[in-house]
């Protein structure tokens, strides 16, 4: 607002000047009045310059009474201008001053940080010691209080220590004493020990002999089945009595097979009373009943052989061409052992059917049933071709009663989807 009110003075005093020149030159022009002796245009042209001398000064003279700024740039210039470069000088010193204490707070910041840190951790440890403390000194009380304990229990021992040595002194004295009854103990004792150490190494020949003995010359196990027979029912005792005779001959030609010797029947050596008991049971019964005669303990070669009679009820179990068993078995029977083993599985599970239905197995193999080589290899060849699983079927090749042997004929078949699958 300053400078638009200084350019408005100027402008208005310049016009100013500027009229009153004209109006002076106009009448210097129209009296022809002559200055210094000049022609009156010479005149009429110093006046005109006179007057443009007197604009700029007046200009001049407003401006440098009416602006402190223009008498600035008229005549303080120079200064001004040093007064600047020292000013730029300062503030770029303090430019730099402040850069540097920018930078000298960040890194008092950074030193607070890591002071606060530092603090922190000092004061967890202080706490941390502070619990140890307490932990310390609640130790100390309990150990000031068990040395108590001890203490005392120390003193109360020391005095059974007295009393103790004082019975020591005693004891030493018989104990001299009996030295000497331990030192003849002592010569007792090693006879002993030699003699015990005799008596073991005659034990163990003894046991040895009996091992080999037992062990090694077993002609029948205990619970082997010596001989079998079926002998009717509901007859006279008499007729019973003689076909169990006959069974005991048989058990007595089976044992000559065994040890390759001769044997009679009175190496078969069976309890008289149970002999009779079974007479008795046989001739009472209405069903036929399947005798055994089983080895009763493990019988040594050379020794009279000791048997014992077990009796079952006979009946037809299965009769011939009799379904048994049938399973299914989802696997390729051409691949090596695969049909072996599920041949192996299937007869097992023809072994425990027969056994559920009544058929006697053997006591030592538990088996029921005989098979040859050929039959189970012929199977075998059969199922070889079936790839993607087959069906064995058992049938009773003959009638079989109690006695046994199962004897089978045995199907193998293609196996369908809806066959229920069974691996051996």
């Amino acid at each position: 607002m300053y400078g638009v009110l200084l350019i408005l003075v100027l402008v208005i005093t310049g016009g100013a000047i500027a009229f009153i020149g004209d109006r002076l030159g106009s009448k210097v022009g129209k009296k022809r009045l002559s200055l210094f002796g000049l022609r009156p245009r010479h005149t009429s042209i110093i006046v005109t310059i006179v007057t443009g001398i007197l604009i700029t000064t007046t200009t001049l003279g407003v401006m440098t009474l009416v602006s402190k700024d223009v008498r600035t740039a008229l005549f303080g210039m120079e200064q001004l201008n040093r007064t600047m470069l020292e000013t730029k000088a300062s503030l770029t010193e303090a430019q730099a001053g402040l850069a540097s204490a920018q930078q000298q707070k960040d890194e008092a910041d950074r030193a607070l940080t890591a002071s606060q840190a530092e603090v922190e951790k000092l004061q967890s440890q202080q706490s941390a010691l502070e619990k140890e403390q307490q932990r310390l000194v609640e130790g100390n009380r309990l150990l000031e209080a068990a040395k108590a304990a001890l203490t005392a229990r120390n003193d109360e021992l020391a005095a059974k220590n007295d009393s103790l040595l004082g019975e020591n002194e005693s004891l030493m004295g018989r104990n001299e004493a009996l030295q000497g009854e331990n030192d003849s103990l002592a010569q007792t004792n090693i006879k002993l020990g030699d003699e015990k150490k005799l008596l073991e190494k005659q034990t163990q020949a003894l046991a040895d002999g009996l091992i080999t003995i037992r062990e090694g010359d077993i002609v029948y196990r205990a619970g082997e089945v010596i001989a079998s027979g079926v002998i009717r029912g509901n007859r006279d005792e008499e007729a019973v009595r003689a076909d169990l005779t006959t069974l005991a001959q048989v058990a007595s030609r089976n044992v000559s097979v065994r040890v390759g010797e001769n044997k009679t029947d009175q190496d078969i050596w069976i309890y008289r009373p149970e002999f009779e008991t079974a007479v008795q049971t046989i001739a009472k019964s209405p069903q036929d009943m399947v005798v055994r005669v089983v080895a009763s303990g493990n019988q040594i070669r050379g020794e009279e052989i000791r048997a014992s009679l077990e009796l079952y009820k006979n009946s037809i179990i299965f009769q011939p061409h009799e379904f048994i068993l049938a399973r299914a078995y989802r696997i390729d029977g051409s691949q090596k052992g695969v049909a072996e083993e599920a041949l192996m599985d299937f007869l097992g599970g023809v072994n425990q059917t027969a056994q559920s239905r009544g058929i006697l197995p053997d006591p030592i193999r538990g088996t029921v049933g005989v098979i040859e080589a050929a039959q189970f290899y012929d199977v075998v060849n059969r199922i070889a071709p079936y790839r993607d699983g087959f069906v064995l079927s058992a049938y009773a090749r003959e009638a079989t009663n109690a006695l046994g042997p199962l004897r089978l004929d045995v199907k193998v078949e293609h196996a369908d989807e809806s066959t229920a699958e069974v691996q051996p």
